[in-house]
């Protein structure tokens, strides 16, 4: 058997929808398409937009190739399925005003200019239909509440929607994180390279602390490697910026993870902090890079207390294990036990609050701005003073 038979035999699972889709064009079109675009008409994007387009492109979102169309839309909100019935939680959409509307009637192309004036895509319109404001908030977030930054995003943007195929260009933010990058074609590749035949997904927006490294390790001993992706676009303004988190993230695996199980990547998705619908895209965008399990915490993607602390735990129950395809791995919160000596959950701990360390993320921002380390139970030193240079404004 010659070694790419050997690759394909170790894949572990099918995309999602069946098909990884690749909206990059190639070289020579992607000039041609920069020159049409020049004279043609733009549609600007924010930096959520832009991170769609990026994970439509790369074909992180497969089975999508563009924006969503009507139909997909409304049914997404509805059943959170596609309109072909395919489980898709949340709406992936291009927004416009009304002014634009009324500029693009007639069109079938505009370029896509990020907020830089760079050209990162183009789409071919296949047309222009209302958005539903405040059905699309109180379905995909659970609330009208425009504190929630989700409900916030959709108030600030256009009332009408653009569908249609994309082509992604690239950009030049996605050259951070260079080392990090991966596309789904090549994280595939590199677990079989592995001889990963089950890899465990991780999605993190904040640094990783002992709670998380125990999640990931109970996980990791029944599944052959590790997959940590962190998200790098849109996150709130007071979450640890990408850049620390990632500093966190390799010092915490130089010292801690077997290197030889473990792969860091970066996502480039934006964070939407839609708890429950937010557990089940976050699920299928790792199934898309070809993991086979994926951790679901306490309090998934949630952000106040707009969900319930198991909600995005239970949303699983909607759908059958062979529609979602990649098998959800659930854990109650974790912290360490003074009493057990070692981190526990609920589960497995038979001891009371008292017993526990479990500090809120206010009160660790507190201690290392006041210069104060967290307990080392809590976060390992090395993390720890990363974070007090970053509160310090030295990284």
């Amino acid at each position: 058997m010659s070694g790419k038979n050997k690759l394909d035999e170790l894949s572990q699972i099918a995309p999602h929808g069946g098909k990884l889709i690749n909206r990059i064009p190639d070289r020579d079109k992607i000039e041609s398409q920069r020159e049409k675009a020049k004279n043609g008409f733009r549609i600007k994007i924010d930096t959520w937009e832009e991170s769609d387009l990026e994970m439509i492109g790369i074909g992180a979102m497969s089975p999508l190739t563009g924006f969503m169309a009507a139909a997909d839309y409304k049914s997404v909100l509805d059943n959170m399925r596609l309109a072909n019935g395919i489980v898709w939680s949340l709406p992936i959409i291009l927004s416009i005003n009304a002014a634009q509307s009324h500029d693009l009637k007639g069109k079938d192309f505009a370029a896509l200019e990020n907020a830089s004036g760079e050209i990162t895509g183009t789409i071919k319109i296949n047309g222009i239909y209302k958005r539903e404001k405040e059905k699309e908030a109180e379905k995909a977030y659970g609330t009208i509440d425009t504190n929630h930054p989700g409900v916030q995003h959709i108030k600030e943007t256009g009332d009408f929607l653009v569908t249609g195929d994309i082509s992604y260009f690239g950009n030049n933010k996605a050259k951070n994180f260079q080392k990090y990058r991966y596309m789904p074609s090549e994280t595939r590749k590199t677990f079989a390279e592995k001889k990963w035949r089950t890899v465990v997904g991780f999605q993190t927006r904040n640094p990783i602390h002992r709670a998380h490294e125990y999640l990931q390790k109970c996980a990791l001993e029944i599944v052959d490697g590790l997959f940590i992706h962190p998200i790098v676009g849109f996150t709130k303004g007071d979450d640890i910026p990408a850049g620390v988190r990632m500093k966190c993230y390799e010092v915490l695996l130089e010292n801690y993870y077997p290197k030889d199980r473990v792969l860091l990547c970066v996502n480039p998705a934006a964070m939407r902090y839609a708890g429950p619908r937010e557990a089940i895209f976050h699920a299928i965008i790792r199934k898309n890079y070809g993991c086979t399990h994926f951790i679901v915490g306490r309090d998934h993607a949630g952000v106040g207390n707009y969900y319930g602390p198991f909600d995005a735990q239970y949303i699983f129950d909607n759908f059958t294990r062979e529609e979602i395809g990649i098998t959800p791995l659930f854990f109650d919160n974790s912290f360490y036990c003074k009493k057990c000596k070692g981190m526990a959950t609920v589960k497995i701990c038979p001891h009371n609050a008292d017993d526990r360390l479990s500090l809120s993320g206010t009160k660790v921002r507190e201690m290392l701005n006041g210069g104060e380390m967290p307990p080392e139970e809590f976060t390992r030193p090395e993390i720890a003073k990363i974070l007090m240079e970053h509160y310090r404004g030295k990284i």
